[in-house]
């Protein structure tokens, strides 16, 4: 029987050492990894990606299309974990519970993109809403989360686990210039006609991520209230695996949401929040930015991947 070759390019990144560690000691494939010392030879990396069945890249984004571009093996099939290629004609958006037919176009894709993290979280409250007429395309959208610092990649783990830890900030607000390069990524794959803002932010705990989404019932088509809201993304994900919808939390009754309760599983938790007399409704996910906002939805996809291959 064959094995799947798998290639893990950049395996010393956050990203990477997860998904490595997510598929190290398993008998149904052979991991490819290059030692420390090759890991920057064009040659070898070329000729690692090329040998591969698939290939993973957890890389900067410029050196994921180096990569793809030295790809002359017709066979190989890429899962980019990069920003690279999520907007890309001809790359298939690897959220497998986009649509009813998006787990299967991954399996059978070549070229695999790995969502955001952020819009892991975005993408999942607004697409099923707004494709089911819900919430209007155009609706002024502000997007806040806040991920622990391992989202900001090897530079910002050493700033708050180095020496000088305790001059890191306790929570450090970003993409002021509203230019983020996750927006466009948001924008497209949860249909939206109009630019969101986005609002990211990192705290001073490791991982996992709390998004949430304000919306005003007054600005939503006439009838649409927080009890359909939630009954729409309860029935988009029935079933899903790996994602989870809450019942209705109203007024007083709503819990705090802990951006730590799902660390170290693929897990993506939704919830509707709602003051119905103030109209005013909040969408929220948590999930680990590590997990179902990387490495664990790069093996979801590689999985389903592997599956098709047989």
């Amino acid at each position: 029987m064959h094995q799947p070759l798998v290639f893990i390019d950049g395996d010393q990144g956050t990203t990477g050492l997860q998904i490595h560690a997510r598929l190290n000691g398993r008998n149904d494939l052979r991991l490819l990894t290059l030692p420390a010392a090759e890991r920057k030879n064009l040659q070898l990396r070329a000729e690692a990606i090329n040998s591969a069945d698939v290939a993973i890249l957890c890389l900067p984004d410029d050196a994921a299309r180096d990569a793809v571009a030295a790809i002359v093996n017709p066979d190989v099939r890429v899962i980019d974990a990069s920003s690279a290629h999520r907007t890309t004609p001809g790359w298939v958006y690897g959220l497998p519970e986009l649509d009813e037919q998006q787990a299967e176009r991954i399996a059978r894709a070549k070229r695999v993109s790995n969502p955001g993290c952020y819009p892991t979280g975005a993408i999942a409250l607004l697409r099923p809403l707004i494709a089911a007429g819900l919430l209007p395309a155009d609706y002024p959208l502000t997007v806040n989360a806040v991920s622990g610092y391992s989202g900001g990649g090897r530079a910002a783990v050493e700033r708050h686990e180095g020496p000088d830890a305790q001059a890191a900030q306790g929570v450090l607000v970003y993409g002021l210039h509203l230019d983020h390069k996750h927006v466009p990524e948001i924008q497209q794959h949860a249909g939206l006609s109009q630019r969101p803002v986005f609002v990211p932010s990192y705290g001073s705990y490791r991982q996992g991520i709390v998004l949430t989404i304000a919306l005003q019932t007054r600005l939503l088509p006439a009838g649409v209230t927080a009890a359909r809201l939630q009954a729409c993304l309860a029935e988009h994900y029935n079933g899903a695996r790996y994602v989870q919808v809450a019942p209705l939390q109203l007024g007083a009754s709503a819990v705090q949401l802990d951006p730590q309760a799902v660390n170290d599983s693929n897990d993506l938790r939704l919830a509707v929040f709602a003051h119905e007399q103030h109209g005013q409704v909040l969408l929220t996910a948590v999930f680990d930015n590590l997990g179902k906002g990387a490495s664990g939805a790069a093996v979801q996809n590689l999985e389903l991947m592997l599956a098709a291959m047989g």
